[in-house]
């Protein structure tokens, strides 16, 4: 019988790539970097929602993010595989501090222009949708194979604690404070990772074969093609976001629903922070990611939890009535339990591509990722925003958990290849 603290050793995150020097650094800086990026991600749909008071404008926070993480993430995938991977960090992290300081500066003189604030979101966007690529590429090529697993649970843990602190600190303190102090902090926290960046090797690219333009990004595509598990990934993600992502529909459910600020408060930290509060339980207790073997079942079974737990989420809110405070807790576990299984089915899906994928395609495969991750809830900003206008917030959450559940069960029965993918079977090039 095994004892009880090596059980439990046994069921924390497996923090062996943290002794590579090289991630131990990058990681260890975005303890730092994080906390700061999401004070911009509050901040911006709060100062969006403050300026116009309406659910539909901070939706389309979703076509102003939506459009240059398209172009961009796919560009920067082809950059990714033709240039030094180094230098692109070095470059895109300089880029995102200068927007960050640009969202200070706009907020410092007190702007009004939503779509001033847009179109800075679009610019801030572009860089994180060429610098994410080549982030998640220079992975395999610092860490074994059989270290991935652990080594993007241990990423998205730290992101998600980030994602924690962000909002509550930020929902907190934009009533006291104003919006201009966050961004500020976010422009002074990415000087970390432009520190980590720097002491990285340079990491020149295996196999360059052309430049990184269409036909570059067509090529990922056609790789992609002849790799229908590695395509249901993108699917899987894409149905569980676009229908189960209701973060748009945050700002109107603390304000109406909970009786919060309308330009922030607890109310409005709390739902923010509850998907990322809920990865990072899931990160720590994380262990166990790296000895399952069939990475794609687990994939469906997270996102199978997801749904639930986001339709769970809309009737909590749509009973809240009399009862705000139970209602806010129920909606606050739900979105937890939604977040823990969104971080197991992350881990998953992006050791999958980074094990099966060749060196010389990697980085357009993770611009395709990009993509598809942060695309994703960017078109749930769409929908949710626009459903919730016509159907009522509650009801636009709570369909769109039921969906998720439905449309990926479908999927898994026309690809059964994907439940039974084992990345130990595959042999990476």
């Amino acid at each position: 019988m095994p004892r009880p603290g090596r059980s439990l050793r046994n069921a924390l995150a497996d923090t062996t790539p943290l002794r590579n020097e090289h991630f131990g650094r990058l990681w260890r800086a975005n303890i730092v970097t994080v906390v700061g990026a999401q004070l911009t991600v509050v901040a911006v749909p709060a100062q969006i929602y403050s300026i116009t008071g309406s659910s539909a404008y901070v939706g389309l926070t979703g076509i102003f993010g939506l459009v240059p993480l398209v172009v961009f993430g796919l560009w920067g995938g082809a950059l990714a595989d033709a240039l030094d991977r180094r230098r692109l960090l070095l470059i895109t992290t300089a880029g995102l501090i200068g927007t960050a300081a640009l969202f200070w500066v706009q907020a410092a003189l007190g702007n009004t222009d939503v779509w001033l604030l847009l179109t800075l979101f679009a610019v801030q966007q572009a860089f994180f949708a060429v610098n994410q690529p080549t982030r998640n590429a220079v992975l395999p090529k610092i860490l074994p194979p059989e270290q991935l697993p652990a080594a993007n649970s241990l990423n998205m843990t730290v992101f998600m604690a980030g994602a924690i602190a962000g909002p509550m600190v930020g929902g907190a303190l934009i009533p006291v404070l104003g919006f201009s102090w966050l961004y500020l902090v976010d422009t002074l926290t990415l000087f970390a990772t432009l520190g980590a960046v720097l002491k990285l090797p340079p990491l020149p690219v295996a196999g360059v074969t052309r430049t990184p333009g269409l036909a570059s990004v067509i090529d990922g595509f056609r790789y992609l093609r002849v790799q229908p598990v590695l395509m249901v990934s993108f699917v899987v993600d894409l149905i569980a976001m676009i229908f189960g992502m209701p973060r748009a529909l945050f700002p109107e459910m603390a304000h109406e629903s909970f009786g919060g600020n309308a330009e922030g408060g607890l109310a409005f930290a709390l739902l923010f922070a509850a998907i990322p509060a809920g990865a990072v339980l899931g990160g720590v207790f994380s262990g166990w990611v790296s000895r399952i073997d069939r990475q794609g079942l687990a994939v469906i079974a997270a996102i199978l939890v997801w749904g639930g737990a986001v339709a769970g989420f809309g009737l909590a809110v749509h009973f809240a009535g009399g009862t705000a405070g139970l209602a806010l807790a129920a909606a606050v576990l739900m979105l937890m339990v939604a977040g823990a299984a969104d971080m197991v089915s992350a881990a998953f899906r992006q050791s999958m591509l980074q094990g099966a994928a060749s060196d010389e395609v990697r980085g357009r495969l993770q611009g395709i990722f990009i993509v598809v991750v942060a695309g994703g809830p960017r078109l749930a900003d769409v929908l949710h925003g626009g459903v919730a206008e016509v159907t009522g917030a509650p009801a636009a959450a709570g369909f769109g958990g039921v969906l998720v559940v439905v449309l990926v069960l479908v999927v898994a029965a026309l690809v059964p290849a994907f439940t039974r993918f084992r990345l130990s079977q595959v042999t990476t090039k």
